[in-house]
């Protein structure tokens, strides 16, 4: 498994022990910032170098902070468009010569705004909503060889920069199974996309408690 960062290098490798420390040798590092594009396909052979082989592909990098209309900038636009939508694309694309041969598949993360818009983030919810259709888009150019689905995560773990009570409150009474997430909850989904279903793809799983039902 290759666990890639752009500059979080001590919580990438602390997760790489981790996972070594349950199957020896069964995982690393790469470094990379995906906003590069012309350095993606030696990203992928790279890892293919390394592991001998890719059978599956996870776009899970993402910026996500607000943008308020009358302030947002280019750079913030070039940032969560490149995180959430160009580099999923271009990663895909360096990777489906190996998955073709492999009968491999790719799971991107979405997010519960791709549908549902996020007051103050009129730039992150539209690259994420561009992911949803890229998601159906790669299903349908990529098969019958590749698989391609994705996972739209609701409430999983609060904001590390702290939200107020009274959002945690509205949060939750959105969520009809009452609850927040677990990290767990998106990891088996994303297990179940890659080892179990076969004849799925082109879908978008909402991880979310219900959430997406309507609030």
């Amino acid at each position: 498994m290759a666990v890639h960062y752009r500059g979080s290098a001590k919580p990438a490798e602390t997760l790489v022990d981790e996972l070594n420390a349950v199957r020896a040798d069964s995982a690393f590092t790469v470094q990379a910032d995906l906003l590069e594009t012309a350095a993606l396909p030696a990203l992928i052979d790279g890892v293919i170098g390394r592991a001998g082989r890719l059978d599956v592909l996870v776009n899970n990098a993402s910026s996500f902070y607000p943008t308020p209309v009358g302030e947002i900038t280019m750079r913030e636009w070039d940032d969560l468009i490149g995180t959430n939508l160009q580099a999923p694309l271009f990663l895909s694309q360096a990777a489906a010569p190996e998955l073709r041969n492999r009968g491999g598949s790719i799971v991107n993360i979405v997010d519960v705004h791709a549908t549902r818009p996020l007051r103050n983030h009129p730039v992150y919810g539209p690259a994420k909503a561009g992911l949803a259709m890229l998601t159906r888009s790669l299903a349908k150019d990529l098969a019958p060889e590749i698989r391609v689905n994705g996972v739209s995560p609701g409430a999983i773990l609060w904001d590390e920069a702290g939200l107020p009570d009274s959002t945690k409150r509205s949060i939750m009474k959105q969520i009809p199974l009452s609850r927040m997430g677990e990290p767990e909850d998106i990891a088996e989904c994303v297990l179940y996309l890659v080892r179990d279903a076969k004849y799925v793809t082109g879908q978008i799983i909402a991880v979310d408690g219900g959430r997406s039902i309507g609030w």
